[in-house]
């Protein structure tokens, strides 16, 4: 298996670093392309939200492409590769395997189980799909994916985790403030979550939204689907002072919101929901005269946040999906070889029945047909058990050694022009 992922998260990466990497959609086309025309990738799908970009390819060689989807991110982002390396994680084969799973299935996320990244991790394999960027390895990956993040989803509670979280927030806020019909919302990112917040305070009641992020041009997107308006971090102090509920969660490393910013607004009650971690807003706030603060330890505590059983059925799925890919992959990556050592074999036949024919040119065609059929049938007994067996032992530890040994023994070449004709004659055998 030779699939890589080479990419940055808000685990590994400051909001300032992610929001440089992030390729815009306008920009997802060509910058697939660029990766897709490097030397040692084959295949190529390209992940960018808001708190991830990450590269899954099919390599020919591990040390060059890491370096070549290194560079092209570095250079994307107008960062020295140097710099940027700092912030990367790789995983390859098995490892890269599990990892997109556990993305698809939530458990990678800032808020585990939110189950906007399906429809995000949907989108970029349609988009290589489109572009002819995804081939036959990346197709098997992403489409399993997908299924075993619907899976998870399905089988488990976990995607409730984020909409419990906000929920449960505005339903503490809504006790502090009374009813929220009227009031006024600070949202501080533009993320996700920032996205989840908006859209449940709206179904609350809320239609005077502001929305504050680093990036101006992001915050003005999510507003204008809030019907809101939109502003850059440094605003986020004289907007306090006519909001009634602040809700915070842009992925940044260190305090967005400091004490003394909430500090200047009137004497008016303020509801403070901060669901980024680690914490955005100083938690110093709720010492404040009509400051209540809550945070996602107190969420936690209230039972919203998803738990620790959950977290641990979800692993589980994966984990047992991940076996399921793996030893199909590796039956898989058998089967050129079993074709052609029966290419191998036809070839034989074909041979000794063409000096059949020299040496016995008046022979009967029905004794003739007996002979071929009989050649054939004993060739297929003998050629039986090993290649069955082949099969079974490639989904065991070392198991793609028998199928090298098979090739060592029969000086096979998979690749031959007679063993692909084979192959794409072959009924079930993905190309």
């Amino acid at each position: 298996m030779s699939v890589l992922v080479v990419g940055l998260s808000h685990r590994t990466a400051p909001v300032s670093v992610l929001e440089r990497a992030a390729v815009p959609v306008d920009d997802l086309r060509k910058t697939l392309d660029e990766l897709h025309r490097a030397e040692t990738i084959s295949e190529v799908l390209l992940l960018s939200t808001c708190n991830r970009v990450e590269v899954y390819a099919d390599v020919a060689r591990f040390h060059p492409a890491v370096a070549e989807i290194t560079s092209v991110l570095a250079r994307h982002a107008g960062l020295p590769v140097s710099d940027l390396a700092d912030h990367l994680y790789v995983n390859f084969a098995e490892a890269a395997a599990e990892h997109i799973f556990s993305v698809a299935s939530g458990l990678d996320s800032m808020v585990v189980g939110e189950s906007q990244i399906l429809g995000q991790l949907r989108s970029a394999y349609a988009l290589g799909t489109e572009v002819g960027s995804v081939g036959s390895v990346l197709h098997d990956l992403a489409q399993t994916a997908l299924r075993v993040g619907k899976r998870v989803h399905s089988d488990t509670g976990i995607d409730q985790a984020g909409a419990s979280i906000v929920s449960v927030a505005l339903d503490q806020a809504a006790g502090m403030l009374g009813s929220l019909d009227g009031r006024r919302a600070l949202i501080v990112g533009a993320g996700s979550m920032g996205a989840l917040a908006g859209a449940t305070l709206m179904r609350r009641g809320v239609t005077d939204i502001v929305v504050a992020n680093r990036s101006v041009d992001r915050a003005e997107r999510l507003a204008a689907t809030l019907g809101g308006r939109a502003v850059g971090l440094t605003e986020v102090a004289a907007e306090l002072v006519d909001a009634d509920v602040l809700i915070s969660s842009t992925g940044a490393t260190g305090l967005v919101v400091e004490a003394d910013m909430v500090g200047a607004r009137r004497a008016r009650p303020l509801a403070v929901l901060d669901l980024a971690l680690p914490r955005d807003v100083d938690p110093t706030v709720g010492r404040q005269l009509g400051v209540s603060y809550i945070d996602l330890e107190a969420l936690r505590a209230g039972g919203a946040m998803v738990s620790d059983d959950e977290v641990r059925a979800a692993t589980r799925i994966v984990a047992e999906e991940l076996s399921g890919y793996l030893a199909e992959q590796q039956q898989l990556a058998v089967a050129p070889t079993v074709t052609a050592l029966r290419a191998r074999a036809n070839q034989v036949i074909d041979a000794e029945l063409a000096r059949i024919d020299g040496r016995l040119p008046g022979l009967d065609g029905a004794v003739r047909r007996e002979v071929a059929d009989a050649v054939r049938r004993a060739v297929e007994k003998v050629l039986h058990a090993p290649t069955v067996r082949v099969k079974e032992l490639a989904s065991t530890p070392g198991g793609d050694q028998y199928a090298a040994a098979l090739r060592e023994l029969f000086d096979l070449d998979p690749a031959a022009a007679e063993s692909v004709a084979a192959v794409k004659k072959s009924p079930g055998v993905p190309l």
